[in-house]
């Protein structure tokens, strides 16, 4: 299988580092505007490769992506001072119309994955300009977020986090709703297993947990920058149920019709495979996880609204 990359920065490499030393796909192909960023990546991640797996990997212009399986659009511009949120969705969706038929041109049957922030309004421009399915679009969501709950609730159960079956769904940022209600491990619920453990999930606890979660992104990018490691796993695991046919279970983003009628970019569990990503499959939630879930599809409904594409 062939992984195209549009976009040689951070998350890019992070995540064809992490896609080769998995080795879920025999080449990679970077495409950059800055072609010498591309070719500099490209060159340090096949350097890897013989301490993992033997990938192609190279660098080139849109050409290059042809007969690629899935393309990871991880293209975009920084927020700059004093520009608000909306200008710079609008500024990352005028260069989002501009890639996306570019890419299309040359794998017409690739699956998009879309990493660029913020993701869950750009995984709806991206089904808007490529009129794709959307099976086919598909973006990294809160597949991170989950990984953080998880990663979370095992240090605190002293327990693997492989172990543990507890999603984050809605946006990929502060309205991100953590599922506490239908966490399990084993056959046993999260509650359940904490409890005999003696390790109990207080009111504390759980705060603790949810700041741990949410606010993940701004505790890294204060102290390093920006986030690359997370993220480009999470985008590695994607591409690895997609290469194998796995069907798993995973929380990405793609377009989903919600209840007032709409249709919006917001993460579920979906199942995912060589097709791309199956319909959003909703997990029992109480009745304050579905207020704010509700609360969520809003913040990412408004934003998609006040876009021009």
């Amino acid at each position: 299988m062939k992984v195209g990359i549009v976009g040689a920065g951070l998350v890019g490499s992070c995540a064809a580092f992490a896609i080769a030393l998995r080795g879920v796909c025999d080449e990679i192909a970077f495409v950059d505007q800055k072609s010498d960023l591309a070719a500099a990546q490209a060159e340090d991640v096949l350097h890897a490769t013989p301490f993992a797996y033997p990938i192609r990997v190279e660098a080139g212009d849109y050409a290059m992506l042809s007969g690629a399986r899935v393309v990871i659009l991880a293209a975009g511009v920084n927020q700059r001072p004093g520009e608000s949120r909306l200008e710079l969705l609008d500024r990352n969706a005028r260069i989002f119309a501009d890639i996306v038929p570019r890419v299309l041109a040359h794998c017409p049957d690739a699956i998009l994955l879309v990493a660029t922030n913020p993701v869950d309004v750009m995984t709806w421009v991206t089904g808007r300009v490529s009129k794709l399915p959307a099976s086919r679009v598909i973006g990294s969501g809160t597949i991170l977020d989950t990984a953080r709950f998880r990663a979370l609730l095992g240090a605190h159960l002293s327990i693997s986090p492989k172990s543990i079956h507890a999603y984050v769904l809605g946006e990929h940022g502060d309205s991100e709703v953590l599922c506490w209600s239908s966490a399990t491990t084993g056959a046993l619920s999260l509650e359940t297993l904490a409890l005999r453990m003696g390790r109990p999930l207080d009111d504390e606890t759980r705060a603790a947990i949810d700041a741990g979660v949410r606010k993940a992104a701004y505790r890294i990018i204060a102290g390093k920058g920006a986030t690359g490691y997370g993220i480009g796993a999470a985008l590695s695991r994607i591409v690895q149920a997609i290469g194998s046919d796995e069907n798993a279970m995973l929380t990405v983003s793609t377009l989903t019709p919600w209840s007032d009628g709409s249709e919006i970019a917001m993460s579920l569990p979906r199942i995912i495979g060589a097709h791309g990503a199956g319909p959003g499959l909703m997990p029992d939630l109480s009745p304050d996880e579905a207020a704010a879930l509700d609360r969520s599809a809003a913040v990412i409904l408004d934003a998609a609204r006040n876009l021009r594409v």
